[in-house]
């Protein structure tokens, strides 16, 4: 492993080998290292910063090879993606310990602020339950204005 990496759980691995293996494609060494890097990220980040982010550290991968293999790790369900109000796409991988949380996205500056609430979870769980319908993932955005975006005058 390069600077910068940390070890990817192995059940992920695996989780996205199956997924590869399903759609009839392979697991390469440069997907491997995007799947390394972006568990090295503990918050949000742009196909841009983690093209940025491994070229610092040492790899050689096109901008092209991430923006593939992005919405790949998204549909394996090792990533969500977050698109704010200027239409960026924003990461997160899905960690198995992490908790289910929403995003507040400001329209004007683009912040991204995560929150969890337990009474929305409990709705969540309700209204699925109310339709019979098996959740896989929530989420929840709410598009608005940040603090200081309405203190400067919106």
């Amino acid at each position: 492993m390069r600077k910068g990496s940390q070890e990817v759980p192995p059940q992920s691995i695996e989780q996205f080998k199956k997924y590869l293996k399903s759609n009839t494609l392979k697991l390469t060494s440069e997907r491997l290292a995007i799947l390394e890097q972006v568990f090295a990220y503990d918050d949000h980040f742009r196909a841009e910063d983690l093209l940025v982010r491994m070229r610092q550290n040492g790899y050689q991968v096109s901008r092209a090879t991430i923006y593939r293999t992005l919405p790949l790790l998204v549909k394996s369900g090792l990533l969500t993606e977050v698109i704010d109000a200027q239409k960026q796409s924003h990461y997160e991988h899905i960690n198995s310990l992490q908790q289910q949380h929403a995003h507040l996205i400001c329209l004007r500056c683009g912040k991204l602020i995560e929150f969890k609430n337990v009474e929305i979870d409990r709705l969540q769980e309700s209204v699925c339950k109310a339709y019979g319908f098996k959740p896989i993932k929530y989420r929840n955005e709410i598009l608005g204005y940040c603090f200081e975006c309405q203190a400067e005058g919106l």
